[in-house]
């Protein structure tokens, strides 16, 4: 799919520390005129479980809420440096861990409202301003970081 017929959503998470921690996300939204910055905290799991895991899905589901609340239902590009995540998306990695389960599906039902959706992996350094939006979901201030909860 090329990059330039689809809006692009970069996504990212963050936990500290990375067990039962704060959570906090972030994502960038690029293209049809839908440019948008978004970040946010992240609650714990009815168990009170934490993890980057969930904190990368939920910036990445976030990303997609917000396009489906702009009204967009054409192909959707949705980047993260989350291995996980991309691969259980792509069906390359079963979910197995049973609170990964709820955000995976949801993740896909939104996914299903749009013409298209592929999940590709980016490396760390180019997911740099999703990145710094998921420390801002922390509550950490980042220099030079746009957007906001």
């Amino acid at each position: 799919m090329s990059e330039r017929a689809v809006v692009r959503v970069e996504f990212d998470g963050a936990c500290e520390p990375p067990v039962r921690g704060r959570m906090g996300y972030g994502f960038v939204v690029r293209g049809a005129g839908l440019d948008a910055r978004g970040a946010g905290r992240v609650r714990p799991t009815p168990d009170g479980r934490s993890s980057n895991n969930i904190a990368e899905y939920a910036g990445a589901i976030a990303g997609l809420e917000f396009l489906r609340d702009a009204g967009y239902r054409g192909p959707v590009l949705l980047v993260g440096d989350s291995q996980l995540v991309v691969r259980q998306m792509n069906g390359e990695y079963e979910v197995r861990a049973p609170h990964l389960r709820p955000l995976s599906e949801r993740l896909r039902a939104l996914g299903g409202r749009f013409a298209r959706l592929d999940v590709s992996w980016i490396p760390r350094e180019q997911n740099a301003e999703a990145d710094a939006l998921s420390k801002r979901g922390l509550g950490r201030a980042v220099p030079g970081a746009e957007g906001g909860p």
